[in-house]
């Protein structure tokens, strides 16, 4: 009865829908018991990175590590029986994130250990940059003699670098020289501070600073190049990352509850690959081009849109796939999610590292400029084609990111914070495989866009993972994608520069397929079986906010969560994948 005079009340002040009105009414009761020390935590951590400026040092590694480790004696102390169901959820997935977190600071702090001699002679300096954050009194002949002093030790430290004493690999090189640069960038915060309004200090340090400055640079620059390896930096594709080694990765799939290795992953991202080629076969053959499923997608990227159409057909594709869905009763939109999503232009900058879509809230679409040159206009187009964009539109805006952004921020808003990209872009593309199964590509032309797609993230798990298990090179990688899934040449190079790059987690391009599956299978268990409908199943999915899909389908099977809680989930069985 209240919940109805309520609703009634909303209707008629905001005329909103009878399912948005309930959706506003549920989010009042959302237990959440764990959503302070979640938010505290958070909180915490970004005040210590704001305060410890000094990444590089002793002292930041061992702060952030006492957070960690407080973090989870705080868990300890949580009677984890008392707590509801959400709440155990929540538990496992903050003690986790944790875990992870602790883990990999742990990592880097072992690689910093073997580097960390570079500076032993700043001890003096790094005590004038901590003394700076409280604004500590200064004299200007003090700090000068500390200036020109630290200049002559770098000088002699230039002096002693040898094949002698050469690191082993570039990257740990790379590093060393990382240590002097966080150095360098915080002396001159500290020196700004103080320079310009102290008079003393002022006269005093200027042509000091500046000299030093200048070592601390030439000393960063020599220790980049300072490493004797067979291992190449750059194999000519002037694309530098860092492979992740087989056992990081264990431990990586580990935390995120995929109870797989890199050689089973690998696997399956095999079959889905073929897969692909033999659905792309038959479109071909519809198209009239027989098994040159090439030539045939030649053929599609060629019927790309004049400069300026782009923006038209996105609307277009956004609207005709959210009616599918309503039509088809496969999900619950709301109309204030409906309503607020928009478009932006990439920057040409921007596509050399993203040269199709970025979603959320806000579509960024990827088409040439005036600017671009014309081998580059024509890639961008062709790779942009509307075919290829009918699979991509509503993996950006509804159901996929946009959505998913939307009801993050409404239901369960903290576990976003402790979130996996399996469960992000694994349900982006759950909904390309979604829509391609209940038809809406309809001509051969608009299946080869999907398959495109599909293939390429069959394609992310076989590169990523070879590229982190140090058997495929950034070149290899680039080649795979033009010569065997169809990419244009510059595409591809922008795709691998992304991936290995852009600070992207080791398992995130994988994440998209193994996310897509994981939630393929789970459909299987509730929707296939008859226990729920798809709208259902689908409205659950989105009002438990980012978690792990093993996670999730213990929410919806409504298992009792342990607070040992591991991972055991062999997804893939059902699809005659492992």
């Amino acid at each position: 009865m209240l919940l109805t005079l309520i609703a009634t009340r909303m209707k008629r002040i905001w005329g909103l829908t009878l399912i948005t009105i309930l959706s506003h009414i549920a989010l009042l009761g959302q237990p959440a018991d764990l959503y302070e020390p979640i938010a505290r935590y958070h909180a915490d951590r970004g005040a210590l990175e704001r305060k410890y400026t000094l990444k590089e040092t002793q002292e930041y590694y061992e702060r952030i590590n006492k957070h960690y480790t407080y973090w989870l004696n705080v868990l300890k102390s949580i009677d984890y029986k008392g707590l509801s169901g959400d709440g155990k959820v929540d538990y496992v997935l903050f003690k986790n994130r944790l875990e992870r977190d602790q883990f990999l600071h742990n990592l880097r702090t072992e690689d910093f250990k073997q580097v960390q001699h570079v500076t032993s002679f700043a001890e003096d300096l790094y005590a004038f940059i901590r003394a700076r954050r409280r604004a500590s009194p200064v004299t200007g002949a003090k700090e000068a003699a500390l200036f020109h002093e630290t200049e002559g030790k770098v000088r002699y430290a230039l002096t002693q670098l040898s094949p002698q004493n050469a690191f082993s690999s570039w990257m740990e090189a790379e590093l060393a020289s990382n240590v002097v640069k966080d150095l360098r960038l915080n002396l001159t915060e500290a020196w700004k501070f103080y320079f310009g309004y102290h008079p003393e200090f002022t006269w005093w340090t200027e042509s000091a600073y500046k000299s030093l400055e200048k070592a601390l640079g030439d000393y960063e620059e020599a220790l980049k190049n300072h490493y004797t390896s067979q291992l190449a930096k750059d194999d000519g594709s002037d694309i530098v990352g860092k492979p992740e080694g087989r056992k990081a990765l264990i431990k990586r799939l580990q935390y995120e509850f995929i109870p797989y290795s890199p050689e089973e992953l690998l696997a399956i991202g095999e079959k889905q690959f073929e897969w692909c080629t033999q659905e792309m076969i038959a479109a071909s053959r519809e198209m009239g081009f027989g098994n040159d499923w090439r030539a045939a997608l030649e053929h599609v990227k060629d019927q790309y849109l004049p400069p300026g159409d782009l923006p038209a057909t996105i609307n277009k594709l956004a609207e005709e796939a959210i009616a599918f869905l309503e039509d088809n009763n496969l999900l619950t939109i709301p109309d204030m999610a409906k309503e607020t999503w928009r478009m932006e232009m990439m920057s040409p900058e921007m596509q050399l590292i993203n040269p199709f879509f970025l979603g959320g809230e806000r579509i960024s679409i990827s088409y040439p400029t005036n600017t671009m040159p014309h081998e580059a206009k024509l890639m961008s187009l062709r790779g942009n084609n509307p075919h290829f964009c009918m699979a991509t539109v509503h993996h950006e805006l509804i159901a996929g990111h946009h959505l998913q952004g939307y009801m993050n921020q409404r239901y369960k808003p903290y576990r976003n914070q402790l979130g996996t990209p399996f469960w992000l872009e694994g349900w982006a593309l759950y909904w390309e495989f979604l829509l391609y199964e209940k038809g809406l590509p309809k001509t051969p032309e608009d299946k080869m866009g999907f398959l495109f797609w599909r293939k390429h993230r069959a394609a992310r798990i076989i590169f990523s993972l070879r590229y982190h298990l140090e058997e495929m090179t950034p070149q290899e990688c680039i080649d795979f994608l033009v010569n065997e899934v169809g990419h244009e040449q510059a595409n591809a190079e922008a795709e691998v520069r992304r991936s290995f790059t852009q600070r992207y987690d080791p398992l995130y391009q994988l994440a998209y397929m193994i996310g897509g599956i994981q939630f393929q299978a789970l459909r299987a268990e509730l929707v296939d079986s008859g226990k729920m409908t798809f709208r259902e199943f689908h409205d659950k999915i989105m009002q438990q906010n980012n978690i792990p899909v093993e996670l999730l389908r213990a929410v919806l099977l409504e298992q009792d969560v342990k607070k040992n809680f591991k991972s055991t989930w062999r997804f893939a069985k059902g699809y005659n994948l492992e």
